[in-house]
């Protein structure tokens, strides 16, 4: 493990938009930063930088863009990503509330309906919230995301899952196994379409173990062998997830 971590380490890559003066307050914490290189850059609005990287995983024809749970300073950077990637959902893996502390802003309206639309004038951007499911372990949720400029609309699906500790790992794993057969069965992982924004509060313990858990069943279907080495060096691409030893464990259950 130490090992791999020092390796990780010298092979990084730079991080310097993340730490300019603009930009330090769009960061949730001061030590988790997107890479230069893999940083996804915004088209329109104040600034080009939010806190995420686009992932692609070239041999399970997967992508992903990982991010920050959203501030409130970043909430409509946030909606701006998600309509200029092309994403069809959202995958929320925190609370918004965790031992006492704020995760992650509610970036979406607090009920449903017109009345209570959600307006980013900042980047010509609307949320209407349409309708709600509840399930054992988790929600989902439907979003109609409008650009004010052009009119048109998306509906943006969420799956928020919710029962994941932070710093830990999911308390059922056959439930969380169900919960990405569901994201899978709506199609919003394939090649197809704009990458599922995946989010925690980081963006990358929980983030991250979802995307290394979903790349590595579509490798093995695809009989590929996936070799532990593999599983780690893939966690320390994704800025060093590996921050709690029990998400090793749900790597291998």
């Amino acid at each position: 493990m130490s090992r791999i971590r020092s390796k990780s380490l010298k092979d990084s890559s730079s991080c310097s938009e993340a730490v300019k003066p603009q930009n330090k307050v769009l960061n949730r914490y001061r030590d988790v930063s997107p890479y230069d290189h893999s940083r996804i850059i915004l088209q329109r609005g104040s600034t080009d930088y939010i806190n995420a990287n686009l992932i692609k995983v070239e041999k399970a024809n997967r992508h992903y863009i990982l991010t920050q749970g959203p501030l409130g300073n970043t909430v409509s950077h946030f909606w701006l990503m998600v309509w200029e990637q092309q994403t069809k959902a959202v995958l929320m893996l925190n609370k918004l509330i965790e031992k006492k502390q704020e995760k992650c802003f509610q970036y979406w309206p607090a009920k449903i309906g017109l009345d209570h639309i959600m307006k980013m004038n900042d980047v010509g951007l609307t949320v209407e919230y349409l309708e709600q499911q509840d399930h054992s372990y988790y929600l989902t949720r439907v979003l109609k995301l409008t650009d004010t400029e052009s009119g048109k609309s998306r509906d943006i699906l969420q799956f928020h899952y919710i029962t994941w500790p932070d710093f830990g790992v999911p308390s059922s794993p056959t439930a969380f196994l169900d919960f990405l057969r569901k994201v899978r069965s709506a199609g919003v992982l394939e090649p197809s379409v704009g990458p599922a924004v995946v989010h925690c509060s980081a963006g990358i313990g929980r983030s991250g173990t979802f995307c290394l858990v979903d790349t590595c069943l579509v490798l093995v279907s695809k009989c590929f062998l996936v070799y532990i080495f593999f599983t780690y060096n893939f966690c320390f691409k994704i800025c060093n997830m590996l921050n709690d030893c029990n998400i090793l464990i749900l790597m291998h259950i």
